[in-house]
Order: C-alpha cells, then sequence, then structure tokens
C-alpha cells in the first residue's frame, strides 16, 4: 500500500480526528489543519500521544489550513458544510487527491434531514469539484461514526466505505485509504454526482443512532 501525506482539513473535529488516527496507524503522515495552527498543534500531540506503541506509525503535526495543504499528496476535507465553500476556496488543491466526507445537514426538532445543495443537483463534493477544477475530488468515509473512528478496535470491520468520483485513480486513493478503517478496500460505488445521495443518507443513520442508542454503519451485502 502507498503512503501518503495526507492533510486533514477540520483536523481538530472528531471525524478528522479520527480519520487521522485510523490513517497515521497505518504509517501515512497526517498533517491537521485548523484556522489556526495553535488549535490544530495540540490535538496532533493527543493524537500522537494515542498512537504510543503502534509500530510503524506516521507522524502526526498540526499547520494553519493552507500550510497543511500545501505539502499533501491527499487533502481530505472534514469540515462542517457552513463555511465548506468558502475554505475550499482559498486552499491550494492543485494535483491534489480531495476526499470529501463533508455531509450538509440540518437539524429541527423532527431530528436531522440532508441539506438540497444547488437547488438539489449538487453536493458538497461537487462544490469542491467545482472550486478546485485542478484537483481531482471523491466522496468517501461519509457514514463511518466519529465515535468508532476514535475508539478501541483496531478494524471497523461491520462497515464498508463508499467511495464516489470521476477519476478513476483518486477513487483508488480512497479505496485503499479505507483500508487503514475497515480492514478491506473501499467499495466503487459510482460517480460524483452519486455524493449526492451518499451525503444525505447520514440523516438516516443519525436517526438510527437516536432510535436505538448505537453508532450505526452501512455494509453492502452481495459483493
Amino acid at each position: 500500500m502507498t503512503t501518503y501525506r495526507i492533510a486533514v482539513m477540520g483536523g481538530t473535529g472528531p471525524q478528522g480526528k479520527g480519520l487521522a488516527y485510523r490513517f497515521a496507524r497505518h504509517g501515512h503522515s497526517v498533517v491537521l489543519g485548523s484556522r489556526a495552527a495553535e488549535k490544530a498543534v495540540p490535538v496532533a500531540a493527543e493524537v500522537t500521544d494515542r498512537l504510543a506503541g503502534v509500530e510503524g506509525a506516521g507522524e502526526v503535526t498540526g499547520a494553519a489550513n493552507v500550510d497543511a495543504c500545501s505539502d499533501a499528496d491527499v487533502v481530505l476535507i472534514a469540515v462542517p458544510y457552513d463555511g465548506h465553500d468558502d475554505l475550499v476556496a482559498t486552499l491550494p488543491l492543485a494535483g491534489k487527491t480531495v476526499i470529501s466526507c463533508v455531509n450538509p445537514l440540518g437539524f429541527d426538532k423532527r431530528g436531522a434531514f440532508g441539506l438540497a445543495i444547488d437547488g438539489g443537483e449538487g453536493s458538497a463534493a461537487e462544490s469542491a469539484q467545482r472550486l478546485a477544477p485542478e484537483a481531482e475530488v471523491v466522496g468517501a468515509f461519509h457514514h463511518v461514526s466519529a465515535v468508532t473512528l476514535w475508539g478501541d478496535k483496531d478494524y471497523l470491520d461491520e462497515e464498508d466505505v463508499l467511495v464516489v468520483g470521476d477519476s478513476v485513480e483518486a477513487k483508488q486513493v480512497a479505496i485503499e485509504l479505507a483500508r487503514c478503517v475497515t480492514s478491506r478496500d473501499g467499495i466503487d460505488a459510482g460517480k460524483l454526482r452519486l455524493a449526492r445521495q451518499l451525503e444525505p443518507l447520514t440523516a438516516v443513520l443519525i436517526s438510527i443512532n437516536r432510535k436505538y442508542k448505537t453508532h450505526s454503519g452501512v455494509r453492502i451485502s452481495g459483493l
């Protein structure tokens, strides 16, 4: 498996931190990005402490968002949708593989629901591709719980990572990185436009979690 330098935008949040931990466990170098480096550095130290004793673990550091991206091979976007477009427009993403796990969600007294992006004809991942046309954007890791990512299991082997994108090569990067989380390749789930279905599906899992007091995921049968 290729070893990457991965920048995590939103690396101080629970999803970004959890994915960074999983990637670093498998030898990838990870830079946690934040609006201010001084916010990212202590979270990177927390992840590094968690990796103590893990043989072959990659280095985890913290930096401001733009600096984190500058030398990265892969950029993971794990930020809240609010402010997503403004952030992506400032990042040096040309020539990089960009993995979006952003879920545009709303919440009201009835629970979580998916937001309609571009009148229902877009998604966060497609917005990222539009804002960074020289990057190769894929959608992946939408449905993996931050709680289980930071948990004690070596692998979340009861789950699958669904990967969508228009670049075969970029999808393969995310498919390989899924092994760090589930112990298996991610599943090629189609073109980037299908992020319009994957992103709001997270609201369904949140509803399940509330009902059954669990941290549900997605598993595909028949493969």
